[in-house]
């Protein structure tokens, strides 16, 4: 009964998000230059005292902080379903400087031979998780229940599962030192080192999730009871300011590892 109240809620979400969106073509339309700031912190609305294995603690990196209408409607939707939860924000050169205070050398050396946005974020994500825990999201996904109700107290890592029965890692949530996050470093570490891919999904994004992790052995959880992407914006709005665009493209018209 609870799944099929919270499919029936994604729908209506669903439907309300991508009213929005058309409305913000015709916002931008008239205000083109109009740009929207993310906090870099912001406080949970009210405090959880309750003890919880995983931080409350929701994590997000883009290329800017400087945002368009959707994507900001977008973060403003997840805070409301994640009220007791505190908000970290991080854009490309505030990830360098994390790694390289928080993490060996020879990491931060072979973090910044990436030179797709994507696949640095993709590193970053489980290094800040493995450093402090809490909850990754992508900067595109909205979560379709209360954060709290989907990530319970006793919980120490949840993955989302695809239509395709994949993991993936738009969504992670883990306790900090967290061996599965572990293995995931150690595998993403390798394949820069040995520029083992030309595709940043294999070489440090869900490919690697999908080849670390047992599906059957790990608490996983299906990505439509859970957040969903691409509904309140689209890569229009996201890549406004960044002409080479999506990782899509810009893998295909530059190496992702440094050679």
């Amino acid at each position: 009964m609870k799944n099929f109240l919270i499919l029936v809620t994604s729908r209506f979400i669903k439907i309300f998000a991508n009213i929005t969106k058309l409305l913000c073509y015709v916002f931008h339309f008239f205000f083109p230059k109009k740009r929207f700031t993310l906090p870099c912190h912001a406080a949970p609305l009210f405090r959880n005292n309750s003890q919880s294995v995983i931080s409350r603690t929701i994590w997000q990196t883009n290329y800017t902080g400087r945002v368009t209408l959707p994507v900001y409607l977008n973060y403003l939707f997840n805070r409301l379903l994640s009220p007791s939860f505190e908000y970290r924000f991080m854009v490309t050169e505030d990830r360098a400087d994390f790694i390289k205070s928080n993490y060996p050398p020879e990491l931060y050396e072979n973090y910044s031979k990436i030179q797709i946005g994507a696949a640095q974020a993709d590193f970053w994500r489980v290094l800040v998780l493995q450093k402090y825990g809490g909850i990754y999201l992508d900067i595109d996904a909205h979560f379709v229940w209360p954060l709290g109700s989907i990530v319970r107290p006793d919980f120490d890592e949840l993955y989302v599962t695809t239509r395709e029965g994949e993991i993936s890692n738009f969504f992670i949530a883990s306790k900090k030192d967290n061996p599965h996050l572990e293995q995931i470093i150690t595998v993403i570490l390798h394949n820069i080192k040995e520029s083992k891919s030309e595709n940043v999904y294999e070489l440090t994004g869900p490919g690697v999730f999908n080849q670390v992790l047992d599906i059957n052995q790990v608490n996983t959880t299906y990505y439509r009871y859970t957040c969903n992407q691409g509904n309140f914006t689209n890569e229009y709005f996201q890549y406004i300011d960044k002409p080479e665009g999506k990782w899509t493209k810009a893998q295909k018209v530059m190496d992702i590892i440094k050679k």
